[in-house]
């Protein structure tokens, strides 16, 4: 079963070679990265940690069993209490449910970890499949974008706060 962390500087071989894999595919549904992020790939992890480092942003990856990268799921422009959904997963994991599973573990993670209370996300039109998700996981449909993307909203007031008493 696939396990959400938090980004590492460990994950950076796997984490490269799942974007490489799965180029073709996202830019079949989002903007392509362009050659200068594979280029300057190793700079730019080092400036995500720093920023995770500064809590303004929380980078996951999902990882698989042989320790391969399916998918990521990241939080950023932390502030005031909420906070930008991303997600993507591999074209060879995609309709098995990862990414629903995963964007909701990252809700618990985002009110239980991170103190937050509400979480945005945005879409282009003709992606379905990520409509889907966010619905499955609770997101609101709330507007428009000015590229003709959807907006959406999911606030976490229903998740509880576990406290550990030692």
């Amino acid at each position: 079963m696939p396990e959400l962390q938090l980004l590492r500087l460990d994950h950076a071989p796997a984490l490269l070679a799942f974007e490489r894999e799965n180029r073709a595919y996202f830019a079949a549904s989002v903007p392509d990265r362009g050659e200068d992020y594979f280029a300057r790939f190793d700079e730019r992890l080092h400036d995500l940690l720093a920023e995770q480092e500064a809590g303004v942003c929380h980078f996951h990856v999902l990882v698989g069993v042989a320790g391969e990268v399916l998918g990521r799921v990241n939080l950023v422009d932390v502030a005031d209490g909420g906070a930008d959904l991303g997600y993507r997963v591999a074209q060879r994991a995609a309709g098995r449910g990862l990414a629903t599973s995963a964007v909701r573990e990252v809700c618990g993670l985002a009110v239980n970890g991170y103190g937050l209370t509400t979480l945005r996300a945005a879409t282009t039109v003709d992606n379905a499949a990520s409509r889907a998700v966010l619905s499955r996981a609770g997101f609101t449909l709330t507007g428009t974008t000015r590229l003709s993307g959807l907006t959406f909203l999911r606030t976490l007031t229903d998740f509880s706060v576990t406290r550990v008493t030692l």
